[in-house]
């Protein structure tokens, strides 16, 4: 697969200077922006996905889905908070 490049991006110096001071050692700026654009565009999808799951869990509601109320999800999910605590510290 052939490779292409991202649009160059016209910043103040000011800012490339702030940029470069925060490269590791050996890092390029180029190796840092793509990282950068590479985790932005990851980050992205992981949000409309989890977006798009929200949504249909919203749309199966509003057709007559099951509903729990928020005080026994939240009782349930604190007692298995509790055991596993308990679970860990038997084994300390």
């Amino acid at each position: 697969m052939k490779s292409t490049t991202l649009p160059p991006v016209r910043v103040e110096p000011e800012f490339r200077a702030a940029a470069e001071s925060v490269l590791h050692e050996g890092e390029s700026l180029t190796g840092f922006i793509e990282a950068t654009v590479r985790r932005a565009v990851e980050y992205r999808r992981v949000q409309a996905d989890f977006h798009a799951r929200g949504q249909a869990a919203w749309e199966e509601i509003q057709r007559g889905g099951i509903t729990h109320p928020a005080e026994e999800v939240l009782a349930k999910l604190r007692e298995k908070t509790a055991a596993r605590r308990d679970k860990l510290q038997t084994r300390g």
